[in-house]
């Protein structure tokens, strides 16, 4: 069960930084007079592609473009996000699958700037053989630059766990072909992740145990909550 190769998502997995998203975006609707989204509102909407998350929060995007909105989003956020630390369990994790001689990288719609700006700021940077993001601002799909990487480095798909915290995570790992297991600790909660028929896990500390097929790795049943 232990991987090649490991496909990490960053927002959410990695990265601590749910409070920052739920802040920024909370300071958007309340200059439009919109609802402040909670933790659990938000959980249950976040989702991809980004503008349907952005409706579900209360947007109209007949009076301001999605695109406008996500800029206005992204300065800030970029700016918060700096202060941001790692999830519980996060550098145990790459550090336990470095020794294990599993190679890693980093898949994220985060823009590629920002992205190795925030995978450098955590000084995890060593552990990843690539860093992967996009290049624009409107959270586009992140399949493609996974796949087109693993594919150069002559990996086994089947080899290759991508490790994530949405829904999406679990889209990319199947356009990918490619096993996939969740986290319960980001931006979605584990009734929405157990959706996917994957295994779901509390956090990241259980992830060593996880692909070693110890007992502590249960996964969550879908009426767990996080």
């Amino acid at each position: 069960m232990r991987p090649q190769f490991c496909v990490w998502d960053w927002n959410g997995t990695l990265l601590d930084d749910v409070g920052v998203c739920i802040d920024t975006m909370n300071a958007l609707l309340e200059k439009r007079g919109l609802a402040r989204l909670t933790l659990a509102r938000y959980r249950e909407i976040f989702t991809f592609p980004v503008e349907e998350y952005y409706r579900a929060a209360g947007f109209d995007f007949a009076r301001e473009p999605f695109t406008e909105l996500a800029r206005e989003y992204i300065v800030p956020y970029n700016k918060a996000a700096q202060g941001c630390g790692l999830c519980p369990g996060a550098r145990e994790a790459l550090e336990w699958l470095r020794q294990q001689g599993v190679r890693q990288v980093v898949v994220s719609a985060s823009h590629q700037d920002a992205l190795r700006e925030q995978v450098e700021h955590q000084g995890v940077a060593g552990y990843f053989e690539a860093v992967l993001g996009i290049r624009d601002v409107l959270g586009a799909g992140k399949a493609g630059l996974a796949r087109a990487y693993l594919r150069a480095q002559g990996a086994d798909f089947t080899q290759a766990w991508c490790v994530g915290d949405t829904l999406h995570d679990h889209q990319v790992a199947r356009e990918m072909g490619c096993p996939c297991v969740l986290v319960a600790q980001g931006h979605q909660s584990a009734a929405k992740l157990k959706e996917a028929g994957v295994p779901v896990l509390q956090s990241l500390t259980a992830l060593p145990d996880f692909f070693d097929g110890g007992e502590k790795a249960q996964p969550l049943s879908a009426s767990s909550s996080a």
